[in-house]
């Protein structure tokens, strides 16, 4: 079923030479971390998997562990948010990290001299996430975690949202009523041809 379904989709009269086996069941939530390695965003930043030592000890290290939420950095959309968040001039700052995942982006704010930070998620997972993550980096203090209906009434004077277009869309009133006015906003997630919505 699985063959004739790839030669369909390819529009192929037989497929290329390959090979079909069985695999043992795995936690595949954490397969794919024995590939993560430590890596650098913009100037500053390191995300560093907890098994190994940071490689620039006084760089902005982030030691990662992300579980079952999203956000490692080996995303592009992450990965952009990271050199943007590195960019700027976060000291003393209130940062709302829109869709959280992991916490990478608002433990990133922290390390990078944010005071206070709000990650936001409706995955009960992700909040989990993003408080044993701000943990183990020491941050804990900067950073709290809420769902969306939980968020009290704040004005961030930056804010990520690295989620799909068609949440950024429907929440586009509340993200702005959450930002100070004319302070930096990063919305990212989308794919091209989503762009000018």
């Amino acid at each position: 079923a699985v063959r004739a379904l790839l030669i369909a989709a390819l529009g192929l009269t037989q497929l290329p030479q390959h090979r079909i086996e069985a695999l043992a069941d795995q936690d595949w939530s954490r397969v794919w971390l024995k590939d993560f390695k430590p890596m650098r965003f913009g100037k500053r930043v390191w995300i560093c998997p907890t098994a190994y030592t940071p490689p620039e000890p006084d760089a902005v290290n982030i030691l990662l562990d992300p579980g079952l939420a999203f956000g490692t950095g080996t995303h592009p959309t992450t990965a952009l948010c990271l050199e943007w968040l590195d960019g700027l001039e976060l000291a003393g700052r209130a940062v709302l990290d829109y869709g959280c995942g992991s916490g990478i982006l608002a433990i990133a704010a922290a390390r990078l001299g944010a005071r206070r930070i709000w990650g936001v998620d409706n995955d009960p997972q992700a909040l989990t996430a993003t408080r044993d993550n701000a943990r183990l980096n020491q941050v804990e203090a900067q950073v709290t975690s809420f769902t969306p209906d939980a968020l009290p009434a704040v004005r961030a004077d930056m804010l990520a949202a690295n989620i799909m277009a068609g949440p950024l869309v429907a929440l586009a009133p509340r993200l702005a009523a959450l930002l100070k006015p004319g302070r930096p906003l990063a919305l990212s997630g989308s794919l091209v041809d989503q762009a000018t919505e």
